[in-house]
């Protein structure tokens, strides 16, 4: 299981304007929406157990990944509005703000909010940034 991205697509749409589904019976445990200042790094980090999705809402964003054993040099795709990206377990990942800072949506299946936010968050070094 790696990285998907998926550019959202219009499911309905009529004079008033459009609906784009996000998910369809999707069993979702935690939403939160992340607010970040320009050019900041953030993740550096995996989860064991944890499947999580960022909407990209405003800004940009690098997306750097890798699987959690690879001698591999991480990929990196860059994250603009209306993108959807998933982060399976064992997927190290970091992100690198754009230069207008960012915020997007994170649905998460899996251990992620209130107290639970660190329960599933493994942190690693140096970061997989280029």
């Amino acid at each position: 299981n790696f990285m998907k991205l998926k550019k959202l697509k219009i499911d309905f749409k009529d004079k008033r304007g459009s609906i784009s589904d996000i998910f369809y019976k999707k069993n979702i445990e935690h939403v939160a929406i992340i607010k970040s200042k320009p050019n900041v790094r953030r993740g550096d980090h995996y989860h064991k157990r944890t499947t999580q999705w960022m909407l990209m809402t405003q800004g940009s964003m690098e997306y750097w990944y890798k699987p959690l054993k690879s001698k591999a040099k991480a990929k990196m795709k860059v994250l603009n509005v209306g993108d959807l990206i998933e982060t399976p377990p064992n997927e190290m990942h970091a992100l690198k703000i754009g230069k207008n800072g960012n915020e997007f949506i994170v649905f998460t299946i899996g251990k992620r909010g209130g107290k639970d936010y660190e329960a599933d968050t493994f942190r690693f070094q140096p970061t997989i940034i280029r």
